[in-house]
């Protein structure tokens, strides 16, 4: 059950709305289910002779006493609650409602029960799975009623009503939630044939620039370049940026003006202040300073980087775990950047999903997940085309997922749970896609029943506790192809599955010959490196004359290239 507490000066254009057609004319049956009175609220759902401005005179009364006094009307004195059940619930009888909506003015402070000079107010059905609480703010002894946190309260009475009556138990909120798209916003969207509102495109959009820029000029560089328009505020005296506003190509109101969005009212953590916060203090290099990775070296360094990120979400600093789950939000969107067509909507669909679960009351230390955030902007470069690691970085990525999902629960903060969850649902499809052809293919290079014998006798000499259930695993032969590529370079076998066993427990795995795969996928050629090694010893360069000053390498741009899709 879903409440969304807002506040207006216009009493009767509300009423209009409540008992009309609707926007779309969705709304069968207005009727008023409850009410401070319902002998003294004239309905005109129901009662022919009602009219909505009978109806607004008579919730406006104290209002207007009130503005007699002090010859001007109370600011926002409109308040407005609907309430609706979640999709699958059951629908509930008027009567029902009227205890739902009496429970929910009282918990507020509109109506506290036994109040004689509480406010008035009415709650309209117009449709099987919400109503709306309309309220006058102003009580009868002249004084505005105490509606602070009046969402939480309304949020936490619903929890309650949600037990009692048998429904879907939704996750209570923490104030980090972006702001709920209205219902004119989403009807705008059915309008232009969207399938997302201009605000929560626009919030997407702000998080995958993020993720990819290194400065701020880039980050609205690279939203103009995507066609959406950028309003700096700038300060008079400071002449810098103070604020922004977004909006989306084709977004107009009825004057055929662009209809602008605040960074802040997008999400919490894209003010300006906040991104300022996360690149100036998240250790980034400069593009001056730093040439472009290699693919590999991309993807190796974020798995690594990844890893490190589990062991964090198993210690004690709250605030180190959660900058390590912000950056991780930006491995997520940069993944999806060069992942191939089969499984890049998955990804994409997860770094939408957790953008929501890496904003928490815990503040971040940036500065304490410096390596992963870097491993994340280089991540940029990546191509997928490096064998199985991108399948490799993708299962330890769902493994993050599922970490993060866990981090949250234990610290009571569902909503970034449930967040979480969905981020591992559809990081778990991606795997899949991604996983099962280089599986296939590793399965179809099987080594010889000689070579394998002898790899089966390997692992239960060096993971006795594992092997059995190795063994019997579907993907078994895949293993045992990685067994022999790993061994063809340079590695010590018993050494190797030792280590790969011990970075984490493996009884849980759904298929710990998969995690093993990966695992050894991501160890380095022992062999390449021992030639690279040679070969550098042997045709190392004579250090210059202390007079002579060595040639600067020409620095390599290290501006990605964005393309609007």
């Amino acid at each position: 059950m879903v409440p969304d507490v807002s506040t207006g000066s216009h009493t009767a254009g509300l009423l209009y709305y409540l008992f009309g057609k609707g926007r779309r004319d969705e709304h069968a049956d207005p009727h008023i289910v409850a009410a401070w009175d319902m002998a003294g609220a004239p309905d005109p759902g129901r009662n022919p002779d009602a009219t909505i401005v009978q109806l607004a005179d008579r919730l406006d009364l104290h209002a207007r006493l009130r503005a007699k006094e002090t010859g001007k009307m109370p600011t926002k004195h409109m308040w407005h609650c609907p309430v609706r059940t979640a999709p699958g619930d059951r629908y509930l009888t008027d009567a029902e409602w009227a205890e739902v909506a009496r429970r929910i003015v009282a918990a507020t402070g509109i109506a506290p029960d036994g109040d004689d000079l509480a406010c008035r107010w009415i709650a309209v059905r117009h449709a099987d799975d919400h109503i709306h609480i309309a309220a006058v703010s102003v009580r009868a002894d002249g004084r505005r009623a105490r509606t602070n946190r009046d969402g939480q309260r309304a949020q936490a009475e619903c929890r309650l009503i949600e037990e009692e009556y048998g429904l879907r138990q939704l996750k209570s909120g923490d104030m980090t939630a972006p702001k709920t798209p209205t219902s004119a916003e989403q009807a705008k969207a059915d309008r232009m044939g969207r399938d997302i509102t201009s605000r929560a495109w626009l919030r997407d959009q702000a998080y995958a620039v993020l993720a990819a820029v290194r400065t701020e000029e880039e980050f609205f560089d690279v939203l103009g370049a995507l066609g959406i328009k950028v309003n700096k505020r700038i300060g008079t005296e400071t002449g810098k940026v103070t604020g922004y506003s977004l909006a989306a190509p084709g977004d107009t109101n009825t004057d055929g003006e662009p209809v602008y969005f605040g960074g802040s009212k997008l999400a919490p953590d894209l003010s300006i202040v906040r991104i300022r916060e996360t690149l100036t203090r998240s250790g980034h290099v400069t593009p001056a300073s730093r040439t472009r990775p290699s693919p590999l070296d991309a993807w190796q360094s974020a798995e690594t980087a990844l890893r490190e990120t589990t062991t964090v979400l198993g210690g004690s600093d709250d605030e180190e775990a959660q900058a390590h789950l912000a950056a991780y939000s930006t491995v997520l969107h940069n993944a999806a950047l060069n992942a191939p067509p089969t499984y890049r909507a998955d990804l994409r669909a997860a770094a939408a999903a957790f953008n929501r679960a890496r904003r928490s009351a815990i503040r971040a230390d940036h500065d304490k997940a410096t390596a992963l955030r870097q491993a994340a902007k280089d991540l940029i470069y990546a191509s997928h085309d490096a064998g199985g690691l991108p399948v490799a970085v993708i299962a330890t990525i769902l493994h993050l997922a599922v970490a993060a999902a866990r981090w949250y629960e234990q610290r009571g903060y569902q909503q970034q749970a449930a967040a979480a969850q969905q981020t591992v649902a559809h990081l778990r499809a991606g795997y899949q896609r991604a996983a099962e052809p280089v599986l296939a293919d590793l399965t179809r290079r099987t080594p010889s029943p000689q070579a394998a014998r002898r790899f089966e006798t390997t692992l239960r000499q060096a993971i006795p506790d594992h092997a059995d259930r190795l063994l019997t695993d579907p993907a078994w032969p895949a293993l045992a192809t990685t067994l022999a590529q790993a061994e063809t370079a340079g590695h010590h076998l018993p050494t190797l599955l030792r280590q790969v066993a011990a970075e984490r427990e493996l009884d849980t795995a759904h298929s710990p010959a998969e995690v093993l795969t990966w695992r050894i996928t991501t160890a380095p050629n022992r062999r390449a490196a021992a030639a690279q090694t040679r070969t550098t010893t042997v045709r190392a360069t004579p250090p210059a004359p202390e007079h002579v000053q060595p040639a600067r390498p020409a620095a390599v741009p290290d501006q990605p290239v964005h393309r609007r899709r």
